[in-house]
């Protein structure tokens, strides 16, 4: 897996609380105040990359995060990010750039955090969004902060209109999965969950006895395969080669059921990555019935 596959693992299983309850979605530092126009931004997140694309002019961002450079992790299209400089997150790269605010994942380096309240440069936190409507929130924050209420609302207006747009026509649940790179599968009550829920699906991981983000062996998948599997398996056909991805038994499988491809970077972030989730999780549903 790449270094931001094993990332998202990590983040996904250790940072996602099992219950929130007033969840802070953006977490401002109390070093610095932050401009009501900041003119160099420094993100250092690649799901922060993708917001502020959305949200702030394209003259107020000084670099992204180094991810967005890597065609196999890049949340925003590839030839956009390459017109930006990029860091790694490291202080002293950071501070190079002479940032008048920072916008970075929930995990930061203790030296860099540290670097940033010495020198009052201050430092914008964006959580994991744990439903639609906390993304929704933080788009509206993140707005505010770099003085563009209005993309803001024009963003989270996209969204809602993406899932009316996205919304079955029936009622049927039908069962599926999502199951990525590594057997890693999303369960009851994260976000993915909820995307499958309202493009009217049944997430079936509870069926196997999957917590809320787990890892589903290829044995126990072929054995009780559900209506329709989504994976990421054309990734790993184009180079990204992942051994439980590329088993044989998926070309087997895949003429017992359906298998839609669901790229990784529709799990990577929220945002306004959720329009082509939910436009890509409805393109498949409607295959399938139609195929029926």
């Amino acid at each position: 897996m790449s270094r931001f596959a094993v990332y998202l693992a990590a983040t996904a299983m250790l940072v996602w609380p099992t219950t929130v309850v007033d969840a802070e979605v953006v977490t401002r530092s109390a070093a610095a105040k932050i401009p009501a126009y900041p003119k160099r931004i420094v993100s250092i997140n690649p799901c922060a990359d993708a917001l502020l694309m959305q949200l702030a002019d394209k003259g107020q961002i000084a670099s992204i995060s180094h991810y967005s450079h890597d065609k196999r992790a890049t949340s925003i299209p590839l030839d956009l990010a390459l017109k930006f400089p990029v860091t790694s997150g490291t202080a002293e790269e950071i501070l190079a750039m002479r940032p008048d605010l920072v916008v970075a994942g929930s995990i930061v380096a203790q030296p860099t955090t540290q670097a940033l309240k010495r020198l009052g440069i201050p430092l914008v936190q964006l959580s994991i969004p744990q439903s639609v409507a906390e993304s929704q929130q933080q788009i509206s924050q993140l707005a505010e902060i770099v003085g563009a209420k209005q993309r803001g609302i024009k963003v989270n207006q996209r969204i809602v209109n993406a899932f009316a747009k996205a919304k079955p026509v029936d009622d049927e649940k039908i069962p599926a999965l999502i199951w990525r790179s590594g057997g890693l599968v999303p369960g009851d009550g994260t976000l993915p969950d909820e995307l499958l829920r309202r493009t009217g699906f049944e997430n079936v991981s509870s069926t196997y006895g999957l917590s809320r983000w787990d890892v589903l062996p290829l044995e126990h998948l072929v054995a009780r395969p559900p209506h329709l599997l989504f994976s990421n398996a054309m990734e790993a056909k184009a180079g990204r080669r992942d051994r439980m991805l590329s088993h044989p038994v998926m070309k087997k499988l895949s003429h017992r059921i359906m298998i839609a491809d669901y790229p990784a970077r529709l799990l990577h972030c929220a945002g306004p990555t959720l329009i082509d989730a939910v436009t890509t999780l409805s393109a498949a549903r409607r295959k399938l019935k139609a195929g029926l």
